[in-house]
């Protein structure tokens, strides 16, 4: 309550409020001066209000007294509870750890005033989650409560927190959280094989490297804490086999390591060794982190292949061995138990040109032809090694034969020589070097002696000793018109056993030189030549004769065309034609004149051509006939081609004289041309023309009108 020592109690005076929450939150009576709050106040909201008074005259709004400032402060009461700022929290600890290891903390916030009474003052316990943990009641820091606990029996705990207010005090308000708490792993677990034997088995034919099987050692820990490396550390197959870790399956991969054999030995006993590879120092008494087991190992007998002897063979032989001798022996055995025998051959396709045999009994190989060094010095064979009880096992081994060489190749000339001497070479002249060849390579190297075949006036040879050797003149000044070439033999023979020898002949001309030895010429035929005709004169010859045989072909054409030109040339003529072709037949004897086979078979006669005596209007295509079959008659033949005419457009409308080279039988018509018409009876009857088709009309309106006419009259 306001209260002004002016006021008199008459309600002069008039009490006005202002400031923080003045007509809203506080409002004042004016009369009496007394502050009252509109509404419930908290504390939480704002914890203090200054305000300001003052009292005026009611009727002149004058102040009677100065302002007055006062601070309303609100008192605090216990109406908030204690909250976290999580609903759930999420922690871990390592598993086995010690009682009082701190898990983690949680604090809660109360909004009521903490200087003011215990409403602020916050106790933690813990409602879900003992005898795991506990909580300190102060500071809220979790804690384990119980020692060892192992992950691989419980992984997961959930633990609820009570924050309470009033230090903890009966009518306390409270709030509750959620702690979610999880054992984290660490090597306390050793690995563990399921057996203490295990049993595998493999084929002897497997080769180096194949995977028998695995083992596997279990480890109830995770992660790096399970991580496990295998190992062979005792047994009686420890160089035979392998062990590999799998990282991601953590299993141990058995493999072979070399060859295996059944008939050897059948069992192998191997003692694996399994340790963790990350081991904690802290749980050494949990210990040893490392277990074995016993892998045997069972071999299984396979049907396998012969096996040389040697994995290569390699015989040297001379090349003049004779046919069938043995160069060598190749071995094999089958390695079964059973030792079946075994049967050789060798691959052909090593050996095309088939030099060498094989015995298939015992592997010996020995020569079907002769061997040459000089052709081809190494020879690579491959031998085939089968059972004979199971062919299809097969196995190859390489066979290199090497051929030694023996001296059967004569020595030759390096090079084909074109030797020459100067007329007027000197005696001692040095005209050629020369040199040889040898196919042999004997062991010394190459020795080759040069000497003449039998002593020459005019030529001598002089050994150099190096394997060449120098052609010197032994008289002064040659003639190539007395003697124009010189055959020189020259034996060349070598130095190894059996001496090889061969005589080559040099062929030395005679030739002109100059003065500082320079060949210039040696043809001797071209000076004995006479200077006769000129150059000009020779082609002025060749000239004539060319023009000659030009003008003798022109005349021969002109001869052709001339033959090619038709009997008649106006088309106007009708009159009758007698063609002659001024050729004589040799009568029914002579059967080279004509083939008669041509009638038979038409299809042999070319195309149709025109009449050469004629010049038709229209050139028609030409028809083709038919062949006659070879039995046809050739008066049948002779018929059918009758009608053809009778029925061609093309045919001449006038009488011709055709020449069928047939004679046959007298025709009744007998002959149809009018030059005999004037020697022929005037009652001759020729109504028969009319009957030989629309082509003999004109005739017979010619020669049968008469009677006709004397008929119709």
């Amino acid at each position: 309550q306001l209260h002004s020592d002016q006021d008199k109690g008459d309600g002069s005076l008039k009490y006005i409020l202002s400031g923080d929450g003045a007509g809203t939150l506080f409002i004042i009576d004016e009369k009496t001066g007394d502050i009252h709050a509109t509404r419930r106040i908290d504390r939480e909201e704002k914890a203090f209000y200054t305000l300001r008074a003052q009292a005026i005259n009611r009727r002149t709004l004058r102040p009677v007294e100065p302002e007055s400032e006062f601070v309303i402060k609100i008192h605090d009461i216990n109406d908030n509870e204690p909250t976290f700022p999580e609903e759930i929290y999420t922690a871990s600890v390592p598993e086995m750890s010690v009682v009082g290891t701190s898990v983690v903390q949680v604090t809660a916030t109360d909004a009521d005033d903490p200087s003011y009474g215990n409403s602020a003052r916050i106790i933690y316990s813990i409602l879900q989650g003992q005898p795991y943990f506990s909580v300190e009641p102060e500071t809220g820091i979790i804690r384990t409560a119980l020692p060892n606990m192992n992950r691989e029996n419980r992984e997961q705990y959930q633990v609820v927190i009570q924050a309470k207010d009033m230090g903890g005090q009966m009518g306390g308000l409270s709030g509750t959280t959620t702690v979610n708490i999880t054992l984290t792993d660490v090597n306390d677990n050793p690995p563990r094989f399921p057996q203490s034997t295990i049993h595998l088995r493999i084929p002897e034919s497997s080769p180096v490297g194949t995977a028998i099987g695995s083992v596997k050692a279990t480890d109830a820990d995770t992660g790096k804490n399970a991580e496990v490396e295998y190992r062979i550390i005792d047994g009686d197959g420890t160089d035979m086999f392998d062990i590999v870790t799998q990282k991601d399956t953590q299993e141990g991969i058995i493999t072979v390591r070399k060859p295996l054999d059944y008939e050897t030995r059948r069992l192998y006993t191997l003692k694996v060794e399994a340790e963790n590879t990350h081991v904690d120092p802290r749980f050494y008494y949990l210990g040893p982190f490392k277990d074995t087991t016993i892998v045997k190992i069972s071999i299984e007998d396979v049907d396998e292949p012969p096996i040389f002897s040697r994995s290569s063979y390699l015989f040297e032989v001379h090349e003049d061995i004779e046919l069938g001798t043995i160069i060598g022996t190749v071995m094999a055995r089958d390695p079964d138990s059973a030792s079946s025998p075994i049967r050789f051959s060798l691959d052909r396709h090593t050996d095309l040109d088939r030099i060498f045999n094989i015995h298939s009994g015992n592997g010996s190989i020995y020569t079907s032809k002769p061997l040459d060094r000089e052709i081809s010095q190494w020879h690579n064979l491959s031998v085939i090694a089968a059972e004979i009880n199971n062919p299809k096992d097969t196995t190859r081994v390489p066979v290199y034969v090497r051929i030694l060489d023996v001296n059967d190749n004569a020595p030759q000339f390096a090079v084909f020589y074109d030797t020459f001497v100067c007329e007027n070479a000197r005696a001692g002249q040095l005209i050629q070097t020369i040199s040889a060849v040898d196919k042999d390579d004997p062991l010394g190297g190459q020795k080759f002696f040069f000497s003449l075949a039998a002593v020459n006036p005019n030529f001598t040879v002089q050994d150099n000793e190096d394997n060449t050797a120098r052609i010197l003149t032994r008289r002064n000044g040659f003639s190539r018109h007395e003697i124009s070439t010189y055959l020189l033999p020259v034996v060349i023979s070598d130095n190894d056993y059996p001496i090889q020898s061969s005589t080559g002949t040099l062929t030395i001309r005679v030739c002109a030189c100059d003065s500082r030895g320079n060949m210039q010429s040696c043809n001797a035929e071209a000076l004995l030549l006479p200077a006769g005709l000129s150059t000009g004169a020779l082609v002025a010859i060749l000239l004539c004769i060319i023009i000659l045989l030009v003008i003798v072909v022109l005349f021969a054409a002109l001869k052709r065309q001339r033959k090619k030109e038709p009997l008649i040339l106006s088309k106007e003529d009708i009159r009758d034609n007698i063609v002659s072709y001024n050729d004589e037949g040799g009568g029914e004897e002579d059967t080279q004149a004509f083939d008669i086979g041509t009638l038979r078979n038409p299809a042999a006669i070319e195309d149709k051509k025109l009449r050469r005596d004629i010049i038709p209007e229209t050139l028609f295509v030409p028809r083709r006939t038919p062949s006659a079959p070879d039995n046809t008659d050739v008066r049948d033949f002779i018929n059918q081609r009758l009608k053809e005419h009778d029925t061609d457009p093309s045919a001449p409308p006038y009488d011709s004289l055709a020449t069928y080279a047939y004679e046959g039988n007298d025709s009744i018509a007998e002959s149809l041309s009018s030059l005999e018409s004037g020697t022929t009876e005037g009652d001759q009857n020729y109504d028969y023309l009319r009957e030989w088709g629309p082509r003999f009309n004109k005739l017979a309106e010619m020669y049968g009108g008469g009677e006709s006419d004397k008929d119709t009259s």
